[in-house]
């Protein structure tokens, strides 16, 4: 059985690590209302007083529905401190301007929400003197299932190397309401979505993968697939150099 309490007390010496070198007086994270920020919000708050978390709606009536709810409910829960800035009214102005000189696809737009937040959060974080903190676990990074330059973009990750399952058990750790730990998967990109759905493979599946290397024929099909032709996002951009 893992022990949760040193984990912890590593994953808060490790934020606190980054703030010292940086300079920096706080920390910034968006709350999505999902199992990965409330983690990430609940260490940043043990590691640093100064966290916020900014809930940023974008176009989806989950967004205002029950990503807002549960997002409200663990900065309540946690006492982190909220704001919100909703993004619908950027993304279709974005959207509208885009559409008079090309035909946008969908995968282009549903990535704009993405980095419409990532420019709130570096926004706040500039002018607060904050860092950014990312909440993206190693099972979407494995899969490369995040937005470039979107929510894949942070000063510091404390999750990034814990599996959908791993956290959920961490959260299970804090007390966490279930209905925060059993929610579906969505990045919340439009009604409707989930994880899941659009990679075609469960997080289990992925999961078990991740810790055994084992998973069913189809499912080592797609994990493979996805993490070869995301190799791109995980690493850094290339530059000439002679």
């Amino acid at each position: 059985m893992r022990d949760y309490k040193n984990e912890t007390t590593k994953r808060v010496e490790f934020i606190r690590k980054q703030l010292e070198e940086s300079g920096a007086t706080g920390i910034v994270f968006g709350n999505s209302g999902g199992k990965d920020s409330a983690l990430v919000g609940i260490l940043c708050k043990l590691a640093c007083e100064n966290t916020l978390g900014l809930i940023m709606p974008c176009s989806s009536k989950c967004n205002y529905g029950d990503d807002m709810t549960d997002a409200m409910m663990i900065s309540k829960l946690f006492r982190i401190e909220k704001r919100m800035v909703d993004l619908t009214k950027t993304a279709e102005v974005l959207g509208k301007s885009l559409t008079e000189s090309i035909e946008i696809t969908k995968a282009a737009e549903s990535n704009i929400a993405p980095r419409l937040r990532m420019t709130t959060l570096y926004a706040v974080a500039s002018t607060e003197n904050r860092l950014v903190a990312g909440t993206g676990n190693k099972s979407e990074r494995y899969m490369g299932y995040f937005t470039k330059w979107g929510d894949g973009a942070f000063d510091f990750n404390p999750i990034a190397d814990l599996t959908v399952t791993e956290i959920r058990k961490f959260l299970t750790h804090f007390d966490v309401p279930k209905r925060i730990i059993n929610k579906v998967p969505s990045a919340g990109l439009y009604d409707g979505q989930t994880d899941e759905e659009d990679m075609g493979v469960s997080y289990k599946a992925i999961d078990e993968y991740l810790q055994s290397g084992v998973c069913a024929p189809e499912d080592m099909q797609i994990i493979a697939n996805y993490h070869k032709i995301s190799e791109h996002k995980r690493n850094p951009p290339a530059v000439y150099e002679e």
